[in-house]
């Protein structure tokens, strides 16, 4: 049985950060009810590539949405409406879980900030996913994931060092300061829930981009704190281990990590190279790798450049020197041990087509993750409004043409 089968959600979450965190929430067994708005829905419907339908037809069912909306039933509704917003405060009554990623005080024009909805539900958990908060200066500020990345310090320690071609700040493409936030929201929530289970009392979980980012910078951010030294940009190199970078092949790129002396002997003998360079005074051990990095890539890379990259992902592999291949997404996703892994699924979708999702990073024996393919835009507002508040058919009709819903 899946390990959140009995638990509920309604979703007023949008773009990635809540998303992502009611995806796992899905993943995991709940009953996931996403509020999108009858126009367009979530905004991420509206970038492309788009699943075309087994009538060729082309769907609003975006690459980006699918990618955080796994498993969940689709409501239209127009909380800006006066039945629209009553249709959510009545669905919240039937609710463990209320989450949202609208600004910092604008849901309580409708009725559906945490003291309304605490009021209908009194053991509610209820969770606000915002860029910056609740309380701060800026908590009234929106947010992007490109501004926390910003913010957060991430841009200034990915890139290029100064004084190299193309050096700057760099964001990663994959939107990770959205992701972990709705992870740890995921995480707050799951903690909630076991809170309630125990005590039978909800809370109110703020979850936070800036918490978040500046969490995740980890040793680097306290290494400031100690030191007063603020981290610098190095671009593919490891700033705590050498060698540990990019090298090329005969073919192309591959990463390659020594973390320790008993590594670094074992890469020397694999690339040929004199074991007497482990006894060079610049090479002797870690912190002296690390201050003669660009020295000791150059006699390494001499060596790796002889060879097709898989011939070294092989021997070094085989010696017990960390590596892998530099893939794009193709070669990923047609790596032999992805694919053994089963980490793309196809699922039926509701426009007719198989659709492409990934598997759930989340292996439980026990109580194993569902996979169900993301909704269409509304593909369950009857069902919701008729099953779950017993709206006739009539009642649902008039909600739609009062475009409530």
């Amino acid at each position: 049985m899946a390990i959140l089968q009995s638990i509920r959600v309604l979703d007023l979450t949008r773009v990635v950060a809540g998303p992502w965190c009611t995806q796992v929430l899905a993943d995991l067994g709940a009953d996931v009810i996403k509020v999108e708005r009858p126009e367009g829905g979530d905004d991420t419907r509206r970038v492309s590539p788009f699943v075309v339908a087994a009538d060729g037809s082309k769907t609003n069912d975006s690459a980006f949405f699918m990618g955080s909306n796994r498993g969940k039933r689709s409501l239209t509704v127009d909380i800006a409406t006066p039945e629209g917003a009553q249709l959510l405060r009545d669905l919240a009554a039937q609710c463990d879980v209320f989450i949202e990623n609208y600004k910092v005080g604008s849901l309580k024009r409708y009725g559906l900030d945490y003291d309304n909805i605490k009021a209908i539900r009194p053991d509610i958990i209820y969770c606000s996913v915002t860029g910056f908060g609740q309380e701060g200066p800026y908590a009234s500020r929106p947010a992007y994931d490109s501004v926390l990345q910003a913010m957060g310090g991430l841009m200034s320690t990915c890139g290029l060092p100064d004084g190299e071609p193309g050096a700057g700040p760099m964001r990663a493409a994959v939107p990770i300061t959205d992701i972990f936030t709705g992870l740890y929201a995921a995480i707050g929530i799951l903690a909630a829930v076991i809170h309630h289970k125990q005590t039978g009392e909800g809370q109110y979980i703020d979850s936070a981009m800036i918490d978040v980012t500046t969490a995740i910078n980890g040793h680097l951010a306290l290494g400031y704190l100690m030191t007063g030294t603020v981290p610098q940009r190095q671009g593919n190199n490891n700033p705590i281990t050498a060698p540990s970078e990019v090298f090329r092949g005969a073919d192309g790129y591959f990463s390659m990590s020594a973390g320790n002396n008993e590594q670094f002997g074992s890469l020397l003998a694999t690339l040929g190279i004199d074991a007497a360079t482990a006894q060079d005074p610049r090479f002797v051990n870690n912190i002296e790798r690390i201050r003669h990095r660009k020295e000791l890539h150059e006699i390494l890379e001499e060596q790796t450049v002889r060879q097709p990259v898989m011939h070294w992902i092989d021997a070094l592999s085989a010696a017990n020197v960390p590596c892998a291949p530099i893939y794009d997404m193709q070669q990923l996703l047609a790596d032999p041990h992805v694919q053994c892994r089963e980490l793309v699924l196809q699922l039926p979708h509701a426009s007719g087509v198989d659709v492409p999702v990934l598997r759930s990073p989340l292996r439980l024996s026990a109580s194993p993750v569902t996979h169900q393919a993301p909704p269409m835009l509304g593909q369950h507002t009857d069902e919701v409004l008729s099953s779950n508040l017993g709206k006739s058919t009539a009642e649902i009709e008039r909600l739609r043409q009062a475009r409530a819903i």
